[in-house]
């Protein structure tokens, strides 16, 4: 499983650089998506971390870091789209850039919410 999550990760990542690097687009303001990539994931963890610790099952801590992380979540599908629409007589980038940015945008969320499901699960210390 771990393989497969590897494999989709990269073959998201692979569509973000073609989206940036083919000869016919060359232009990579669209990998800034990355930044966002890494970014999305830290409120959640911070506050799964706290909440680990303080004993609260549902606090607003863990509610405003779920708000936060689909904030870059929507932040990050909604740059190429701006890039690819600004400004009106010659867009920062072309439409297929853009659709190739959000190409890897739903493989690698999808993979990065694969591998929370997957590695999410409690582990018992009651053995040691």
């Amino acid at each position: 499983l771990l393989v497969t999550l590897a494999f989709a990760g990269s073959i998201g990542m692979t569509l973000v650089i073609l989206g940036c690097a083919l000869p016919e687009y060359k232009v990579w303001w669209t990998f800034f998506v990355v930044l966002f990539y890494v970014l999305a994931p830290l409120p959640t963890l911070i506050a799964r971390r706290y909440t680990e610790n303080s004993g609260n099952s549902g606090s607003a801590a863990y509610e405003l870091a779920i708000f936060i992380t689909m904030g870059f979540v929507v932040s990050s599908f909604a740059l190429p789209v701006v890039l690819a629409r600004s400004p009106a007589t010659d867009p920062v980038i072309k439409w297929g850039a853009c659709y190739l940015t959000l190409a890897g945008n739903v493989v690698v969320y999808a993979t990065l919410l694969g591998f929370f499901m997957t590695f999410d699960e409690e582990t018992d210390y009651s053995m040691w």
